[in-house]
């Protein structure tokens, strides 16, 4: 998948570049690529999935 007009970023807590990159700047869709690929395949949640996931991982 490809997102026109996505803006990458990295999480602040990301080291050795072993990380992921999330474009949350498209409607409808939010999507996770690995930082060391960033031309490979992109996964792509619903934004209410993914805030849920977020959520969960902040409470673990």
């Amino acid at each position: 998948m490809e997102l026109i007009g996505a803006t990458w970023r990295k999480s602040s807590r990301s080291g050795n570049g072993e990380c992921v990159e999330v474009a949350d700047n498209v409607p409808g869709v939010v999507g996770v690529r690995d930082s060391k690929d960033p031309t490979g395949p992109v996964l792509a949640f619903d934004p209410r999935t993914w805030r849920a996931f977020v959520e969960h991982v902040k409470r673990s």
